[in-house]
């Protein structure tokens, strides 16, 4: 074999370790506040807000372990195989996904990871039945990718459309203690 042929695909070999090491990284965190606070699952941009879930789009420079947004108990885990569109397109209800709700002494919070066009492999970490912490992992979707957020009655979202966040680190909904619950309420709308 031809030593310049080996050195270029040794240097090709070399930058896609180098890009999987990047983009499997898992930076530590920890959640930081009041416990009722829900923190975001990923990190990413909020793409829609709608019928109280913010849909938090994943792009391939994002760290894409999700967390748990708030502690509880996993009560429902559903995996429904699909296709890959783009996961910020509104037909993305098609792809595949895996519903995740977790039992908080807050109310019931559900998780949607939704796989994108690159997806074909969406990783969790628990079963139906554990526990979890805020801000732990709780699992990963691999490449573009969406995770749609549904906080328990008497939570106001208190992010925008365009806004980014981090998972474990940046509050997604609190609770509304100052009066009448308001489902569907959002910050800026």
């Amino acid at each position: 074999m031809d030593s310049s042929l080996l050195a270029k695909e040794s240097a090709l070999v070399l930058i896609l370790d180098i890009f999987f090491i990047w983009f499997f990284r898992d930076p530590k965190r920890r959640a930081e506040g009041p416990e009722d606070v829900i923190v975001s699952p990923a990190d990413g941009k909020v793409v829609d807000i709608r019928d109280n879930t913010a849909c938090i789009f994943m792009n391939i420079y994002n760290v894409h372990v999700n967390r748990a947004p708030l502690s509880g108990k996993i009560v429902t885990m559903k995996h429904k195989c699909g296709g890959y569109l783009p996961a910020f397109f509104k037909d993305s209800h098609r792809n595949e996904r895996n519903l995740i709700c977790i039992e908080s002494d807050y109310g019931l919070v559900r998780i949607v990871q939704i796989a994108g066009t690159v997806t074909r492999r969406i990783d969790t970490y628990f079963n139906v039945g554990d526990h979890v912490a805020r801000g732990e992992r709780i699992g990963m979707i691999r490449f573009g990718s969406r995770v749609d957020i549904t906080p328990p009655d008497g939570y106001m979202l208190v992010v925008n459309k365009g806004d980014r966040v981090k998972a474990a680190i940046s509050p997604i909904a609190i609770r509304n203690t100052t009066g009448p619950d308001y489902p569907g309420h959002h910050a800026g709308g």
